[in-house]
């Protein structure tokens, strides 16, 4: 297995927001107790506003994860580079479900520590939901470890 990751083309950046939008919506409901199509209409909203230009959203980088030689994506990763404090925040790690369970998920961070370190950042950062424990297996055994929790209260 062979994992790199390149920048996404322009003409894959659909078919990636097709899949991001109603997984998204999918964690905004589950996690923050928000119905269906309240939350996906949050979720296109909040991807439109981040996500407007495309592959050149400026201080958002989009990367596609292949597994050499093939150059097809088996997932994506979506980061925001903080140059100043050497940091990014990885908003969006997915692998495409038929490549999940494979240890591509562990291969491909490993490639972007490695991409990031030689770039001169420090630290990757993330947000996993509570309810994805198999993302947090992932993130763990890939040398993350928790910083914090996020809650919420409904009001009103």
């Amino acid at each position: 297995m062979a994992i790199a990751l390149r920048p996404m083309r322009a003409a894959e950046f659909a078919a990636y927001v097709e899949r991001l939008v109603p997984d998204y919506a999918a964690e905004i409901s589950s996690n923050y107790d928000v119905l269906p199509e309240a939350a996906l209409a949050q979720a296109r909203a909040e991807i439109d506003r981040d996500l407007h230009a495309g592959t050149n959203a400026p201080d958002h980088v989009l990367l596609c994860i292949v597994d050499e030689p093939s150059d097809t994506p088996i997932g994506y990763c979506w980061y925001r580079p903080d140059r100043e404090a050497r940091h990014v925040f990885v908003l969006d790690f997915q692998l495409i479900p038929k490549h999940r369970g494979k240890d591509y998920g562990k291969a491909a961070l490993a490639a972007l520590a490695d991409e990031l370190a030689e770039s001169g950042f420090d630290e990757i950062r993330l947000r996993v939901a509570a309810d994805n424990a198999v993302a947090q297996h992932v993130y763990l055994n890939s040398g993350f470890r928790p910083t914090g929790i996020n809650m919420s209260k409904r009001i009103g």
